[in-house]
């Protein structure tokens, strides 16, 4: 059989011998290698079916029973647009909290499609959630269906959070949030905020907290840079359906320059623009969403991200560019060291921005490519829109390329 075919079929359908081969050749965190094997094992099963809201309801009362609570009232269920690689559904909930006594909230589930474009920890995202509910705007967890027991697949409820990703008045802004433009006005608000919650979970204490999920990387070594170097390419290798020299290129120089780590911090993983709420009245900050990515490791992992030039823009003088359309980029990293308290290494920074242009290929050239085509996703439309993002940062990633080689 030609390589090449051989490959796609495997990406179908793989094989146990070359799920092991992915897992040896490309060893990263517990957590992520067991939601690696799993989305492999999964692989060649059923296309994506969505739930009815009938279904849905006999999900949320199947949770509800094992969790004895007994009375309760339950209505408003609804469908939420967003979310690239999750499902999320909203609907109100009365009932008889043991502790408080009656209560009632607007509640959203959260829950994996068949395979999304990113293969995420519900645990991950439910234990980040409850560590930070207090110190940086969260939507507060409720409960978490860690195997789909409850749901079809595995699931998180939190709180519904009020707020708006961009101004209403306003159709500014590309697919999921990136180049949203505030204004003058929001920016001169949000700003501050977005710069203190950033340098807050930066500097989260780890030693008062323990993850479940996450596994400390040790300091000193290259083990962090390592694990999400690991994580990039088992997304490439196990996904793609076609080569592409740059990312060989990209991976033999990720793989030789692999940085030390001086601190260990929590990582948001896609701290940015369209990932965070807040209200146009009082320019406050209501929630950060989506942590699905979150792990503990190198900080510059978040930097490099958020200052990625696909999720700013210039501003109104033509000539100042925005970081997520909040802060100057030449005052990025002095107020992100001033609120943190910690040091901004240029390189590796830039082994970051190049692992973050391999993340992204990897992901919306080979996953999301593949998932659309299998059809396990409810979002097959935008994942095959947001392959459009492969040559945009195929140039990103030669530029930064041609500037280490």
């Amino acid at each position: 059989m030609d390589k090449a075919l051989e490959r796609f079929t495997l990406g179908d359908r793989p094989t146990p011998a070359f799920i092991q081969e992915m897992r040896t050749r490309y060893p990263t965190e517990p957590e992520v290698d067991q939601l690696f094997v799993r989305k492999m094992r999964r692989r060649a099963g059923p296309e994506y079916a969505r739930l009815s809201m009938d279904e849905l309801q006999a999900c949320i009362e199947r949770m509800l029973e094992a969790l004895g609570i007994t009375s309760y009232t339950l209505g408003n269920l609804r469908w939420f647009t967003g979310g690239v690689s999750k499902i999320q559904l909203g609907f109100d909930l009365e009932w008889a909290d043991p502790d408080i006594g009656r209560r009632s909230e607007r509640m959203v589930v959260r829950m994996d499609p068949n395979e999304g474009s990113n293969t995420t920890s519900r645990l991950r995202e439910y234990e980040l959630l409850k560590a930070f509910d207090g110190s940086v705007p969260v939507p507060r967890p409720f409960w978490l269906d860690r195997e789909g027991d409850w749901f079809p697949e595995p699931a998180l409820v939190y709180e519904f959070a009020e707020g708006v990703t961009k101004p209403t008045a306003t159709s500014s802004g590309q697919v999921s949030g990136m180049g949203t433009v505030f204004g003058p006005e929001l920016r001169a608000k949000l700003a501050p905020q977005f710069m203190e919650q950033l340098a807050r979970i930066h500097t989260f204490d780890l030693d008062a907290h323990r993850f479940e999920s996450m596994t400390a990387p040790s300091v000193g070594t290259t083990q962090s840079a390592e694990w999400q170097l690991n994580r990039a390419l088992r997304i490439w290798e196990e996904d793609r359906c076609e080569d592409l020299p740059l990312m060989d290129v990209a991976a033999a120089w990720l793989k030789t320059n692999m940085p030390k780590l001086d601190v260990v911090s929590v990582v948001h993983g896609d701290y940015r623009s369209g990932n965070f709420l807040f209200n146009e009245q009082t320019g406050r900050i209501s929630a950060w969403l989506d942590w699905e990515r979150g792990h503990l490791g190198d900080r510059h992992r978040d930097l490099a991200w958020t200052t990625h030039p696909s999720f700013g823009h210039y501003g109104e003088d033509g000539r100042t560019y925005y970081i997520c359309g909040l802060v100057p980029h030449d005052e990025f990293y002095d107020r992100y060291t001033e609120a943190s308290g910690l040091s901004v290494d240029p390189a590796r920074l830039e082994y970051y921005r190049i692992l973050n242009c391999f993340q992204i290929i990897a992901s919306v050239t080979a996953t999301a490519t593949r998932v659309a085509r299998l059809g396990k996703s409810h979002q097959d439309v935008m994942l095959t829109r947001v392959k459009g993002m492969e040559s945009i940062t195929g140039l990103e990633l030669v530029r930064l390329l041609k500037e280490k080689l």
